[in-house]
């Protein structure tokens, strides 16, 4: 009989949690000066600005990552295995939660979207820590959590990039990776006995061409991201169907009836 094991050491969940968020809160208020970065290549000029809020989001990620493994570490299941897996959404959920704290100027949608981003992280991170253990009775809704935060990550952050008016060069390989990460990571989870690295290649190149396809069209950012959103999850959801050993005509339903749902709302959000 499953039952629940483990939990993280809340102690370093409180601190993993605190560091990430303390560094956007000092990112908040610190006002460091703009770099450009700009290159001329033949029939293309292509210009990059780094400031205190892309610094930051790096070193989020990374600091991210190595919380994770630093938490994951006191999990008995996990021994001496590699913790690599288990990164991947932690640090996607602090790039992205991010987003919202750099647009936003030091108020009360700067709060809400820091304490939503803290909940969150440390959701993310418990759900991580659960899923080590698969004879754990919580495991199957940690693999559904993790799933579910990472396609909403995944919208949150096409909608951010849309609203910002970035250009194409800089929104395909930032949606194009996530979706990829993404694939990869949902794949993994539903068949932890290998990596779907090819299949995650695949399903980034589809979204890729959906995104140079809707860049130029004038969609509002909720549509944009919502019409993104639905391909990358059906056909992830359709990889995984198959790999599990379904039949074309079981492993299609699932993913075209959210496809649908989710194009609707893409729709009536227009």
């Amino acid at each position: 009989m499953l039952k629940p094991r483990n939990l993280p050491d809340p102690n370093r969940l409180s601190v993993v949690v605190a560091t990430i968020l303390l560094a956007y809160a000092l990112a908040s208020v610190v006002n460091l000066p703009k770099r450009d970065l700009e290159i001329q290549l033949p029939g293309l000029y292509l210009a990059f600005e780094f400031n205190v809020h892309t610094v930051v989001a790096l070193l989020v990620a990374a600091l991210t990552a190595s919380g994770a493994d630093w938490l994951l570490r006191d999990h008995p299941m996990l021994g001496k295995k590699s913790s690599l897996q288990h990164w991947l959404v932690p640090a996607l959920t602090a790039l992205v939660i991010g987003v919202p704290l750099s647009r936003f100027t030091f108020g009360l949608q700067w709060f809400i979207s820091f304490v939503i981003g803290g909940v969150l992280l440390m959701l993310v991170l418990v759900a991580e820590y659960i899923v080590v253990d698969p004879g754990d009775a919580r495991h199957a809704l940690a693999t559904a959590s993790l799933t579910a935060v990472s396609f909403a990550l995944f919208l949150v952050l096409a909608i951010a990039l849309n609203s910002t008016g970035m250009r194409l060069f800089l929104v395909l390989p930032a949606l194009s990776f996530a979706c990829g990460l993404i694939s990869l990571r949902t794949l993994h989870l539903r068949l932890p006995e290998k990596w779907a690295f090819i299949q995650a290649i695949a399903l980034a190149l589809v979204i890729a061409q959906f995104t140079a396809s809707l860049h130029y069209w004038p969609l509002s950012p909720i549509t944009y991201g919502l019409v993104l959103l639905g391909p990358a999850y059906a056909l992830t959801s359709l990889v995984g169907n198959l790999a599990e050993g379904e039949s074309f005509r079981q492993a299609i339903i699932e993913p075209v009836l959210v496809l649908i749902i989710v194009w609707l709302a893409a729709i009536w959000t227009r």
